[in-house]
């Protein structure tokens, strides 16, 4: 899972105001070629959001996410999340999912945090909020004493920056609103989810193959 979540660079944030709505849009995400998805805790019924998913997709990676408490984190695998997410750092969070050889990746806004969670056994870090840090400068500003943590950048992920985020060094963007927006959710608008997941991930590979080649010439 750690490599195709590397692979794809895409984590969805699916944060609705419905069961309904959070399984048209996992299903949207799905059919666009996209094998993640994370259900924030804050769906109302998102417990039985992802064993849905997990029961009738079970070629999605489906995770949960605001994941505030370890009773939260020990149900939300008992029906079935495949990783564990959170918006800030938890270590006795980390350190269960850990020890049951469970996905994580907490929430980190500061070099400390950074440290303290890899240190932890955290398989991604995510940089949280990151838009609100200077974005893709702050991205930037981490890898340059962190080079070996694997960071995800959310928190006000959009069109505009996406690109940049992937250039200064993320190994992956969450994006919630700005790809599963709330009018394609309303008008159950199935193609603009697709057509949007779509351009972000075109987006990712392009940076990717910029960032390679940046590299290269750099040698």
């Amino acid at each position: 899972m750690r490599s195709l979540i590397e692979e794809i660079g895409i984590i969805p944030a699916i944060r609705v105001s419905s069961t309904e709505d959070a399984l048209f849009a996992a299903e949207a995400v799905s059919s666009s070629g996209i094998p993640i998805v994370e259900v924030t805790m804050t769906v109302p019924g998102a417990h039985g959001v992802i064993s849905e998913l997990a029961r009738t997709n079970p070629k999605l990676v489906v995770g949960a996410g605001t994941v505030l408490d370890l009773d939260v984190a020990r149900r939300s695998l008992d029906v079935g999340a495949k990783f564990l997410t959170s918006p800030g750092l938890d270590l006795e969070l980390v350190d269960s999912a850990v020890k049951n050889e469970t996905m994580v990746f907490p929430g980190a806004m500061t070099p400390t945090e950074v440290m303290m969670a890899w240190k932890a056994g955290s398989d991604f870090v995510k940089v949280f909020p990151c838009a609100a840090l200077s974005g893709p400068i702050y991205i930037k500003a981490l890898k340059s004493p962190f080079p070996h943590v694997s960071l995800i950048a959310s928190g006000g992920v959009n069109q505009h920056n996406a690109t940049e985020f992937i250039l200064a060094g993320a190994a992956a963007i969450g994006i919630g609103r700005h790809l599963i927006q709330p009018d394609a959710i309303k008008r159950r608008e199935r193609d603009w989810i697709r057509e949007l997941s779509h351009r972000y991930f075109q987006m990712v590979q392009e940076a990717r193959s910029q960032r390679r080649g940046g590299s290269a010439g750099s040698m």
